[in-house]
């Protein structure tokens, strides 16, 4: 069968008469008859009967559906595809990212950019940053947006703002905490650590070092959410990126900034040979003005 006959053989078959099927084909009912008409004398077997002048579709037609109705799905997606790359440039965006940002900014990038875009459609992971690079080399995903992304020939590079890790305690913790907590003031405090925290917690762990504070790490996690967990629960203080904690904070809980700031860059990157498509190009820009919206929330 040629795909003008699986097209007609497909309307008439879920609309159930030759007119309903050239209504829905935008055609005229003398063609979908003659394609009709030439399909069963090509497949030797009838594929609709009259009864009581109505068609009613042959076994052979119901087994012949299940197969045409795949072929037809994939069609269909075809002309989506074709029709989002015509108007934006590619219709499926791959993306990766850290997982606090996955968790407290993509979200509301993701559903402002589909209002605009509804026919674009989005596989995300999050992952850590070892794995999030390597699923870009790898191909598995298209752009992928991270704190303080190493260096690397065949990866470029787009900064989209900056960010600061803060302290996340119980207000019982300091009786009027200022605006910013002195680094020196975690000596000796019970403190949540993370086992694998990339590169903004190596910022940390070499900012303690530096000012030779020692800390008392209580309990490591592998997240910082289950870090704030953790801290929510009274195991400890917890040092988390600023979306992170300002997204925990509440009630007995404050997220307040660090002294001296521990800043990091967040950036979006994607492989030197695959610039991103019109389609993430605009997702970029969405996620950065969401990203711009969040921040300085709980300070």
């Amino acid at each position: 069968m040629r795909l003008r006959q699986i097209e007609v053989f497909h309307a008439v078959y879920t609309t159930g008469s030759i007119s309903a099927a050239a209504r829905a084909l935008h055609v005229s009912q003398p063609s979908v008859s003659k394609v009709l008409h030439h399909t069963q004398q090509q497949l030797g077997f009838d594929l609709f009967k009259l009864v009581r002048g109505r068609l009613v579709a042959t076994d052979e037609a119901h087994a012949l559906f299940v197969e045409v109705k795949d072929i037809n799905d994939r069609l269909l997606s075809l002309q989506k595809a074709v029709r989002n790359i015509r108007d934006i440039g590619g219709g499926h965006i791959r993306l990766a990212v850290v997982p606090s940002l996955g968790q407290h900014v993509l979200p509301a990038a993701l559903t402002a950019y589909r209002r605009q875009h509804p026919d674009v459609t989005f596989e995300v992971k999050t992952l850590h940053h070892g794995d999030l690079f390597q699923a870009l080399y790898e191909r598995e995903c298209d752009i992928a947006i991270a704190y303080n992304p190493p260096l690397h020939p065949r990866m470029h590079r787009r900064l989209l703002g900056r960010g600061q890790l803060m302290l996340l305690f119980d207000i019982a913790q300091w009786a009027t905490p200022p605006a910013r907590i002195p680094l020196r003031w975690l000596q000796d405090h019970d403190m949540v650590g993370l086992a694998s925290s990339g590169p903004i917690g190596d910022l940390f762990t070499h900012a303690v070092e530096h000012q030779g504070i020692r800390l008392r790490e209580v309990v490591s996690s592998q997240t910082y959410a289950l870090a704030a967990a953790l801290t929510r629960c009274g195991a400890g203080m917890s040092v988390l990126d600023e979306f992170s904690a300002c997204a925990h904070a509440g009630g007995s809980l404050l997220a307040r900034p660090l002294e001296p700031e521990i800043g990091f860059r967040i950036e979006c990157v994607y492989l030197e040979d695959r610039p991103p498509s019109k389609a993430a190009s605009e997702f970029i820009r969405q996620f950065q003005r969401s990203l711009d919206g969040l921040q300085g929330g709980c300070v």
